[in-house]
């Protein structure tokens, strides 16, 4: 597991990043999406894969169903995994989706009436260095609406964690207030997020299919009572 992926490998999964990037929809396709209040969303879902100090193989791959707008637990499932896929850095979702995309399966097998609506991604979505990030990844596989929410910017595309992002970080007043990241080519990646009253600190929001960078945003700030919105948190 410590090798790193040969090169042939790497160009395997660029070519299959491009071909799906294809695919991702980066609007709202669902009826909630366009409500004020997102009425008709009833199930929330957080997804991670989390791992002990010094172990590259072993991980526990956690799904997570809240109840919305009531933030309360449905269902979640915790299950140790293989991974059989090196880790290198813009191709994260190559070894953590497929264990994900698991726990989806599970759960539709299982308790069907609990899939989930929409599904939180703890890393990033279009806000990527080839625009296809986990988020995209497992949202283009399962066909569910997925929001790609980060708590570190990733610097990519010409947005660098400067003063001048600093500014407009500390510029964020109030729970809500968010700023666009803008790639060189003008091109709008994700925002930053005050997600809470009582964070100053923002999380990275991206779009990771079917649903639109706006609804992204104000959904995930709904489902914040802390900075990390809780389809996240239950899982940290």
């Amino acid at each position: 597991m410590a090798n790193p992926p040969t090169e042939e490998l790497v160009q395997q999964w660029e070519s299959e990043q491009t071909r799906l990037r294809e695919q991702v929809v980066e609007q709202d396709t669902e009826p909630w999406q366009k409500s004020p209040d997102f009425s008709g969303l009833e199930r929330v879902a957080g997804v991670d894969l989390s791992f002990i100090k010094g172990d590259e193989v072993n991980a526990c791959a956690q799904l997570v169903v809240l109840s919305y707008p009531q933030l309360e637990v449905l269902y979640e499932e915790s299950t140790m995994v293989a991974l059989t896929m090196p880790y290198m850095a813009g191709f994260l979702a190559f070894r953590e989706t497929p264990s994900l995309l698991e726990a989806l399966k599970r759960l539709r097998c299982n308790k069907p009436e609990l899939m989930p609506q929409v599904v939180f991604v703890d890393g990033n979505g279009v806000f990527h260095y080839r625009e296809f990030g986990i988020a995209c990844h497992l949202g283009v596989l399962s066909g569910i609406p997925c929001v790609g929410v980060a708590k570190n910017l990733l610097q990519v595309e010409g947005v660098y964690k400067d003063e001048e992002h600093q500014s407009q970080i500390a510029a964020l007043q109030k729970g809500g207030d968010s700023f666009p990241l803008t790639a060189s080519s003008g091109k709008v990646l994700g925002k930053a997020l005050r997600s809470s009253e009582k964070s100053s600190k923002p999380v990275y929001v991206s779009v990771g299919h079917k649903i639109s960078l706006d609804t992204a945003v104000r959904l995930t700030h709904s489902c914040c009572r802390y900075r990390v919105p809780e389809p996240i948190r239950q899982l940290l």
